[in-house]
């Protein structure tokens, strides 16, 4: 293993307030941190104008395999993870077969130890095939090594079996993330409910069917005694309802996409004069308005929403190459995950510290993932191994046809951003270098 002097960057820990222009060391584990290093026979790297950070952190991560491997495979999607900066990530459980079970459960972690290019830490089924009628093997599946649990898209819309799930998962001791949704409320909605959904003739989900979803699992997690975390929280009474919680003491933690950040509704219509539809941008839950927007930017800000998480969710290109009722949910994102959020920083949206505690320690934080990965989140010497280099001013051109995932399915074709990973350290050792991708 070489040794690796990153030489010259602004080095940035939000876990240990970190902040300076120093030079890293990378010798298996950040060996030093300082400014001078001498390391007779390390490969240098001048990293000056570039950011050094700890390996970024997603808990929400479609990854298809197995059962979808069309869309996307556990080698092709941490290889955009890695890409995007990700040296860590929450694998979400809606595959087939799901991982309801230990064995499954075990099978899939046999296939990531053999393909995955980064981490990958699974999250287990709420209930028996995620269909919301009974609970899975919860004790099981945490023994097993599970970090969470999740039915993902499929909310859990029965109270009681909601309110059990709770119970068992806070005894348990792991979080429930939960896609917040009243079924009955949103009514196969396509797209946000509001003006562009009107005009373009679509059926709309109602911001009220995501709020009292949340109403709902934050009084039972109450109940319980549970934590509870809200995956992509999109509205903004949404991101009062986690606050009120979270004054009240509760152990409620939330999650904000960088699509919906960086999107709106709007993105459905389209640049152009005449209305684009594009499927592309259709997402579960949708983008929502400017104002909506704009909470969620103030409510990362303020700290209530603890971490940005992609939900990644690569598509074969018929799932997204028709009609608009008929397409499928989901943006492929986890390549320009990163590019957005620094994009929001260059325009003065988005603080630096926040952003970058919401890719690093504000999702270690949310799960407790330290204690399964020491150093995980944070540049400690002698233990921390992960550490992402980004050159924040870099203006690029996404280009989908260039993604290593298999999905292409992505709004944002053809759109400057700022901001670009040009180095990753896995475990001590270089994974990705965009210098050498290029020679």
């Amino acid at each position: 293993m070489t040794a690796l002097l990153f030489r010259g960057g602004r080095v940035i820990d939000p876990l240990h307030g970190i902040d300076r222009v120093a030079d890293v060391l990378i010798d298996g584990v950040v060996r030093q941190i300082g400014t001078g290093i001498d390391a007779p026979g390390a490969r240098v790297v001048d990293v000056a104008g570039c950011i050094v950070v700890p390996g970024f952190v997603d808990l929400h991560t479609h990854l298809r395999e197995p059962g979808y491997e069309q869309k996307g495979t556990i080698a092709t999607e941490t290889e955009a993870a890695l890409r995007g900066g990700f040296t860590t990530i929450c694998a979400m459980p809606n595959t087939s077969p799901a991982p309801d079970s230990a064995s499954v459960l075990r099978s899939l972690l046999e296939t990531i130890a053999r393909d995955a290019r980064i981490r990958v830490l699974p999250i287990g089924c709420v209930t028996r095939g995620r269909a919301g009628k009974e609970l899975a093997e919860l004790s099981e599946l945490a023994d097993a090594g599970c970090v969470a649990f999740s039915d993902d898209g499929s909310p859990v819309a029965d109270a009681r079996l909601m309110r059990n799930a709770l119970a068992f998962t806070g005894a348990i001791g792991l979080p429930l993330s939960e896609h917040c949704d009243n079924p009955t409320l949103n009514g196969g909605g396509v797209m946000h409910e509001g003006r562009i959904s009107e005009r373009l003739g679509l059926s709309g989900q109602p911001t009220a069917a995501e709020v009292s979803a949340i109403a709902r699992n934050i009084e039972l997690a109450e109940a319980t005694g549970a934590h509870l975390h809200i995956a992509h929280v999109t509205t903004a009474r949404s991101v009062e309802l986690v606050a009120e919680a979270k004054a009240r003491g509760l152990h409620v933690t939330a999650e904000v996409t960088p699509s919906h950040l960086f999107l709106t509704e709007d993105a459905v219509f389209g640049t152009g004069r005449e209305a684009a539809y594009d499927t592309n941008a259709k997402i579960n839950p949708p983008l929502r308005t400017e104002a909506d927007r704009k909470a969620l930017l103030r409510g990362l800000e303020a700290g209530i929403i603890n971490a940005i998480a992609t939900d990644h969710a690569p598509h074969a290109i018929e799932d997204k190459l028709c009609e608009f009722d008929e397409a499928a949910f989901g943006i492929s994102c986890i390549e320009t995950a990163a590019a957005t959020v620094f994009t929001l920083v260059a325009r003065g949206e988005l603080s630096l510290a926040t952003a970058l505690r919401a890719l690093t320690s504000g999702p270690v934080e949310a799960f407790a993932l330290r204690s399964r990965v020491p150093g995980i989140g944070a540049l400690t010497p002698g233990v921390s191994a992960d550490l992402v280099v980004v050159d924040p001013s870099l203006a690029w051109t996404v280009d989908t046809a260039a993604f290593a995932s298999k999905g292409k399915n992505s709004p944002l074709n053809g759109v400057e951003l700022t901001g670009q990973v040009r180095h990753v350290v896995f475990q001590g050792e270089l994974a990705h270098s965009l210098e050498l991708a290029n020679a």
